[in-house]
């Protein structure tokens, strides 16, 4: 990868790899969390010092958002592929059983790391949590859309409510998350979405 020469901030080239050291935050982060996540493990994972991470990427706040930027540009494209299969049964199944090929990667840390990111509790995690909680809603806006398509093309029966079936799939896959952290392995997640599918009828 090409190097960054170019610092507004301290007026002198930077010497590191920014799109490695941003890979290196963002492991952190996935792993630890945001609140758990001290500026010395990201500076140690970065192989940089505070001055250089603050000249190239901001504060901790301004680095967690680059590097969740990142994370769902790597990983998180089969949500969007989800959203584009032609019926809603592939959308729904697919984004399920997706989830748990990404929960069940060897080598990842396990689960979200917007799932991470959300549960923050502390005051200084709070701008996160809600901006976090803002994507979350954005993403689910995309899916009430494909939702309320398949209602309007009679794919959907006139008794399903679309904001209400989006809210219980995203539900399921945030819940698939948590219990990925807690470390339920790829048989046990897809008991889960086997069971969730039958009882939507699929």
């Amino acid at each position: 990868m090409t190097k960054t020469t170019d610092n507004p901030r301290m007026g002198r080239p930077r010497g590191f790899d920014t799109t490695a050291a941003l890979d290196a935050a963002m492991r952190v982060f996935w792993e630890k969390g945001y609140e758990g996540a001290t500026l010395t493990d990201l500076t140690d994972a970065m192989r940089i010092n505070r001055s250089s991470m603050w000249a190239a990427f901001g504060n901790k706040e301004e680095l967690f958002k680059k590097a969740f930027g990142r994370y769902i540009h790597t990983y998180q494209g089969y949500m969007r592929e989800a959203l584009e299969k032609p019926t809603i049964q592939e959308v729904i199944e697919s984004s399920l059983r997706s989830t748990v090929d990404f929960l069940s990667t060897p080598g990842y840390p396990k689960g979200c790391l917007s799932v991470h990111g959300a549960l923050a509790v502390g005051d200084e995690a709070e701008p996160v949590k809600q901006w976090l909680i803002q994507g979350r809603k954005d993403g689910e806006a995309l899916a009430r859309k494909r939702f309320e398509k398949a209602k309007k093309s009679g794919e959907l029966g006139v008794d399903v409510d679309p904001a209400a079936l989006t809210r219980y799939v995203m539900a399921l896959i945030q819940g698939l998350g948590v219990q990925g952290v807690s470390g339920a392995t790829k048989a046990e997640l897809t008991k889960v979405v086997d069971t969730a599918l039958r009882y939507m009828g699929y």
